[in-house]
């Protein structure tokens, strides 16, 4: 009798993982591989080489390469959407939902896998063999250019046709397209000119161009980068000025020079955490700059949730339209404030002092004159070439940390990452191995943050206002988002 018992009890407990729970495990099955298997996370795999690449051709680009990633992901979902009973593409034009009977499995890879080639195709052309040689492995032939609305071929096709079409003019100068650029792709159409040279801060309040080491033994002032890129236009956002923050602190004022102080304390006490810290958001060599770096943390929530197809499509076209309108959100506060770093403050607050802080790769920390002070970075690339406030690494990371918390329905993160410290930045002064853990993704968003103070990179103003307005920037995309799923 307590055998029948114990029988009856397990069958109504399979019974009702197969109606309840088991239900999603059975939908996932039936829908094709997961996680790092399905198709979505491996074109996300490619635009992240493609990323890394374009950062050894052009040197870091983080606004432009946040644009491509973006765009690249907006054509696989509006393929996509022709293939789900709901959800609204955002340029996709003249093509009707298929039938519920074509909604399978393999018309949505072949769908999106075109979106995603033609796009990479549009926005990394230098890496042309690198996706004609994935589509070949896939069995999809590169050179068909059908733009049948009832093939997914075409559908594909033409989900990248119209992502690429609506966006040109849109303020990127890609092409070279806007008044006065006489076609030379991402010439600065608005006529920037710092308030400062190199060699002359007479502005204090404002940014100051700073020499790098070219590698050869020659130096150079690198042009500010994107400064027009305040003007590119929104994907979710009203508009690049929505959620401004206010002014940074006053020159002269006791807060700046308490958060100047600051950055000098930190660098001169940096530890070797900290460094790892630094360098692991810095991103090092072959980096794929803040957008792929939370594209890389969302295929780590891919493969923790063993996301399907569908499931991934949808997490990464919401986290990189957010980080690409956070870059222009954050842009707009730079050009808008053209603010100073501290790269230029400590000079100036403590020029005539003497101070422990960084004095490059064959040296290490030393003591030395206030106005020698620097970064912690190699030579080569010792600070990013535009205004301070707000921090894009803080306004980026703030938003698609809220982004995935939001689209996951919890903070819970989870990953760690481990590295040696200084391997990035001084080879010959080597610290210890490093294990950085990020619980949420709250707190990851803060760590990147708080990185780019511990490197001499920014002020903590230009800081937590970067992290708030990334906030407000993944929370205003969300219901541009969830309308276009149908939710």
């Amino acid at each position: 009798m307590k055998k029948c018992k114990l029988y009856s009890f397990y069958v109504v407990v399979c019974l009702g993982l197969l109606t309840g729970c088991g239900t999603n495990a059975s939908t996932k099955l039936n829908q094709g591989p997961l996680g790092e298997d399905n198709l979505a996370y491996k074109w996300a795999q490619i635009a992240l080489e493609a990323t890394a690449n374009d950062t050894e051709r052009f040197n870091p680009r983080p606004t432009v390469t946040s644009r491509y990633l973006a765009l690249i992901f907006v054509s696989m979902f509006d393929a996509w959407t022709a293939y789900d009973n709901k959800a609204v593409p955002v340029y996709l034009k003249n093509v009707s939902r298929r039938p519920e009977e074509e909604r399978t499995l393999e018309k949505k890879e072949v769908a999106i896998s075109y979106a995603a080639f033609r796009a990479l195709m549009e926005y990394f052309p230098g890496d042309s063999l690198l996706f004609t040689g994935f589509m070949l492995d896939l069995g999809l032939d590169p050179d068909l250019s059908s733009k049948d609305p009832k093939s997914p071929e075409g559908i594909g096709n033409l989900a990248a046709f119209y992502v690429i079409s609506s966006r040109k003019g849109d303020g990127a100068n890609q092409y070279g397209e806007e008044p006065g650029s006489t076609k030379i792709p991402y010439f600065d159409y608005t006529g920037y000119k710092p308030a400062n040279s190199a060699d002359v801060n007479s502005d204090l309040g404002r940014w100051q161009p700073k020499y790098f080491s070219d590698g050869k033994g020659g130096r150079f002032a690198p042009p500010c980068l994107t400064p027009f890129w305040d003007r590119v236009k929104p994907i979710g956002l009203k508009s690049a000025d929505q959620f401004r923050p206010g002014p940074p602190p006053e020159i002269g004022s006791e807060k700046l020079n308490m958060e100047v102080q600051e950055v000098v304390d930190v660098q001169s006490n940096l530890t070797d955490y900290q460094k790892a810290l630094v360098e692991y958001m810095r991103d090092g060599p072959k980096s794929v700059q803040q957008a792929g770096h939370w594209l890389r943390f969302a295929q780590d929530v891919s493969r923790r949730d063993k996301h399907t197809l569908d499931q991934d499509v949808k997490m990464y076209f919401y986290n990189q339209v957010v980080a690409m309108d956070a870059f222009i959100a954050a842009w707009d506060s730079k050009m808008y404030y053209d603010y100073a770093r501290p790269f230029a403050l400590v000079h100036s607050l403590y020029e005539d002092q003497l101070i422990y802080g960084w004095a490059g790769e064959k040296t290490g920390m030393s003591q030395l004159p206030g106005n020698q002070w620097r970064p912690y970075s190699p030579e080569v690339f010792l600070c990013p070439p535009f205004p301070s406030y707000v921090s894009g690494h803080s306004a980026v990371s703030g938003a698609c940390a809220e982004a995935l918390r939001l689209w996951t329905g919890s903070d819970e993160f989870g990953e760690s990452a481990t590295l040696v410290a200084g391997a990035m930045t001084e080879p010959d002064f080597l610290g210890d191995t490093v294990v950085l853990h990020f619980p949420t993704f709250t707190e990851t968003a803060e760590m990147a943050g708080f990185s780019r103070v511990l490197g001499g990179y920014h002020i903590q103003s230009d800081n937590l206002e970067g992290l708030e307005l990334g906030r407000n920037v993944a929370n205003e995309v969300w219901g541009f988002y969830k309308a276009h799923v149908g939710d």
